[in-house]
């Protein structure tokens, strides 16, 4: 998920870790408000022995909430990088309240843009806690566009770089989540090789990784899409066999009109890709 560039110059994406490893904690995002640390007020300053005198305390938490003593304090909240809250003020339509993917030779253009204020090292590092975060990821695995300093939208996210993200998405929210995230995570997979316009082989080829666990879930998701295409193809001929118009057909058939179009506009559009690649692969003068 790296970009052509060196890593340490131009950190973009964070490296996706196998599926089936240990999930470490996600570092702090830019911006994160710390999260609030003591127990409860309960049992605190004004505490009082059975016979009404007040009892000794103990070592006091924040908020003056009691901890026992030799107990180690509460955690201060992270601090938030000072280059990336720099960039957040320069910047908010990138570093702000929406994080959006970034150009490649973002860190050269910044450079370039502030000598005085950033130092090369200090920079280096805010980019890359910002590239790793999850919002950054998620902005990254929607397949938005990268972003130049302007906020100006200048490359497409290539497509290794979403696939990647939305796997490293994924496997930060199943260390915490309570239902199954999988098939959500297959049609997102699905939505992107769409995206991509290239050939089931030709996205495979650029994607697969030697995480064993994310190869199959590509198949997986790989199967879903030819099983629902399918289903599509079959609706399509059905349809126009039935010389019925569409509103007439999907109630024929107890279906959503709505429903039956999308799933004959998707037929219709696999049938002419196919076409089409049928004619670029014939050889040149068999093309009609």
């Amino acid at each position: 998920m790296t970009d052509s560039v060196p890593a340490q110059e131009q950190p973009h994406t964070a490296p996706v870790e196998p599926l089936a490893a240990p999930v470490a904690a996600a570092p702090t995002e830019a911006g994160a408000p710390p999260q609030r640390t003591g127990g409860s007020r309960r049992g605190g300053r004004n505490r009082r022995n059975a016979d009404g005198r007040q009892a000794p305390r103990s070592a006091e938490g924040a908020e003056g909430a009691t901890v026992p003593a030799g107990a180690p304090g509460p955690r201060a909240p992270q601090r938030v990088h000072p280059a990336l809250e720099q960039l957040a003020g320069l910047y908010p339509h990138l570093f702000g309240a929406v994080f959006r993917p970034l150009k490649r030779g973002i860190f050269q253009d910044l450079l370039a843009a502030h000598p005085e204020l950033f130092e090369r090292e200090a920079l280096k590092v805010a980019l890359g806690i910002h590239t790793r975060s999850t919002r950054y990821l998620q902005s990254v695995a929607a397949g938005d566009k990268r972003h130049d300093l302007q906020g100006q939208p200048v490359e497409d996210m290539a497509p290794e770089h979403v696939h990647h993200a939305l796997l490293e998405v994924y496997r930060r929210k199943k260390a915490r989540a309570t239902d199954d995230l999988l098939p959500k995570l297959r049609n997102r997979m699905i939505a992107a090789f769409e995206a991509s316009g290239l050939t089931r082989e030709a996205y495979t080829e650029l994607v697969q990784s030697r995480d064993e666990a994310a190869n199959a879930i590509l198949e997986e998701a790989f199967a879903e899409w030819a099983a629902r295409n399918a289903k599509d193809e079959a609706l399509l001929r059905a349809f126009e066999a039935s010389g019925q118009t569409l509103e007439a057909f999907a109630d024929m058939y107890g279906m959503v009109p709505r429903t039956a179009a999308q799933q004959v506009e998707r037929a219709r559009r696999l049938a002419a890709a196919r076409a089409q690649a049928t004619v670029a692969a014939a050889p040149e003068g068999q093309s009609s």
